[in-house]
């Protein structure tokens, strides 16, 4: 008889994570926490900074964290309220109110949905480098200026120009008041241990500077109880104000449709070129994937028409937080979006946590941000090697803090675009002079209508002897070969028809342009012109390609 052995059933168990996963959770963990204490001063920094509640920071940390972190695009920058728009932010609050600063924030979220759709993202890469270091210097500069009042307790002026002529009152000021020279030590404390604390780097790979510094500064102010202000806190639900039919009314008056739509394209196009450089610049800080522009210009759309709905700061990814993310070893993007969690368990927790922060702290802290921006090491040997780039970032930045970041930013865009339009449009002449006669000149091997046999054109003057048999006793003199060079635009216009001109009027000339890479119209008629006066009524002309139709 055959006995059949059974085999005992038991229960599958999960399959455990392996070591590789544990270590790439534990190290998302401990960025996450990372970024989120550099996160919290900067994003209430930023709120205070701009004019509008310091919770509306943190909402927009939240959202860059809980949603675009979840996004495709990037993998390890991280979005929030950054400084390269408080001053844009604080412009458009106070022109057309807190309520409609939503109406603002989501347009321009819509704007780049389309623009990512229209796969437009890659396209924010060939912006001039000069531009975007003049207008990162610009609002540095803006940002110092403005956060310097902060420093002291003190309300800013206004804009730029305003907040720099400013400087010297506030100056009398401080020193005639003792609660603002408290808050002025408090203010420089903070950017003394900001610039200290990473010269310390055993520490500061445990505990970022940013945190370091606020959190002193708290103490110090609590533990003396100096006659600082303080950031006022309230709960998040309290400051979130979706914008009404009326707000989006009031941006649609035509007498500031104009400005509307100047701020909205300045907020989308700024947003997007910040977190789209900062992307190029975190790729090159990890070895892990590369960014998707398109997919990261559309998430970062999506964040700030969601940061538009909750009537919030627009959001951009900040290399600040993304570095930290980064350097804290990050893997994966869980750790951004645990950073927003964090944020919010902070923000909806312990919201009066908040309210005993010194704002000459945060002041201090924006204004070592602004001080970074300023490209104060790249200026020497950017102006030694290449000085055109750096009269565009000088005149970005400037134009900048003159009038708004719009208005500079475009302004560098111009210069760029002209600085470029300059230097490739090189041409110039290279004269040889004939050793010998050349093919088709005089006799047999000559064309008829003033060209040779070859249907090069020559000119001359129509003088007696030029492009025509001489006495027998006269060798007539050869034609000097002038070959044009490189790109013929109207821009070296001007030069070429100088170098033309100065040639000899007693020789026979033959213009050779088979060597110009471009010869745009504006040349062309001009070459023409100079060919017909060149040969006279009687003269030949000799030309070799590309021809010339004068």
């Amino acid at each position: 008889m055959r006995r059949f052995r059974v085999a005992r059933l038991r229960p599958s168990l999960p399959a455990l994570p392996s070591r590789q996963t544990l270590v790439r959770a534990r190290a998302d963990f401990t960025a996450s926490l990372v970024v989120f204490l550099v996160a919290v001063p900067l994003c209430v920094g930023v709120a205070v900074a701009s004019g509008v509640p310091a919770e509306l920071g943190l909402v927009t940390g939240i959202v860059g964290g809980l949603l675009t972190g979840l996004l495709p695009g990037s993998s390890l920058q991280v979005s929030g309220p950054a400084a390269g728009l408080t001053v844009l932010v604080y412009e458009a609050v106070q022109e057309y109110g807190l309520g409609a600063l939503g109406a603002l924030v989501l347009c321009a979220g819509v704007l780049q949905l389309v623009m990512g759709a229209l796969r437009l993202g890659r396209w924010f890469r060939a912006i001039s480098v000069a531009v975007v270091q003049g207008m990162l210097a610009g609002i540095g500069l803006v940002l110092i200026a403005g956060q310097l009042y902060a420093l002291a307790d003190a309300k800013a002026p206004g804009n730029g120009p305003a907040n720099l002529a400013g400087l010297p009152g506030l100056l009398v000021d401080t020193l005639a008041s003792d609660p603002n020279l408290s808050a002025l030590a408090v203010g420089a404390g903070t950017i003394a241990l900001l610039v200290l604390w990473p010269k310390w780097r055993r520490a500061a790979r445990v505990l970022p500077a940013p945190l370091v510094a606020v959190a002193l500064a708290t103490t110090v102010v609590f533990a003396l109880d100096l006659p600082v202000a303080r950031v006022e806190v309230a709960g998040l639900l309290d400051v979130v104000q979706p914008p009404g039919g009326a707000d989006f009314a009031r941006l649609a008056d035509p007498g500031a449709l104009a400005g509307v739509l100047g701020t909205v394209l300045a907020f989308a196009l700024i947003a997007s070129a910040e977190s789209l450089f900062s992307a190029a610049a975190v790729d090159r800080l990890h070895d892990g994937p590369r960014t998707d522009y398109d997919k990261e210009l559309m998430a970062q759309g999506a964040g700030n028409t969601v940061c538009g709905l909750l009537g919030a700061l627009p959001m951009t990814a900040v290399i600040v937080r993304s570095s930290a993310n980064v350097f804290a070893g990050a893997r994966t993007k869980a750790s951004r979006v645990l950073h927003g969690v964090w944020l919010l368990v902070f923000a909806a927790a312990f919201p009066a946590a908040l309210g005993v922060v010194p704002i000459a702290a945060l002041a201090g802290v924006l204004v070592h941000a602004g001080g970074k921006l300023i490209p104060v090491k790249q200026w020497p040997p950017l102006w030694r090697e290449h000085r055109g780039e750096a009269v565009v970032l000088a005149a970005t930045a400037v134009a900048i803090v003159a009038t708004n970041m719009f208005e500079g930013v475009l302004l560098g865009l111009l210069m760029a675009v002209a600085k470029s339009a300059w230097e490739t449009s090189h041409v110039h002449l290279e004269i040889v002079e004939r050793s010998e006669p050349a093919a088709g000149d005089g006799g047999a091997g000559r064309g008829t209508n003033g060209h040779d046999a070859a249907g090069r054109a020559t000119t001359g003057k129509g003088k007696p002897g030029i492009g025509a048999p001489g006495p027998a006793a006269s060798q007539p003199r050869q034609p000097l070969l002038v070959r044009a060079v490189g790109n013929a635009t109207f821009l070296r216009l001007p030069k070429l028809l100088d170098q033309l001109e100065a040639l000899p009027e007693d020789r026979e000339i033959e213009l050779d342009l088979s060597g110009l890479r471009h010869l745009d119209h504006a040349c062309m008629a001009a070459l023409g012109s100079w060919a017909e006066q060149r040969r006279g009524p009687d003269g030949p002309t000799r030309q070799k390609a590309p021809s010339i139709t004068p």
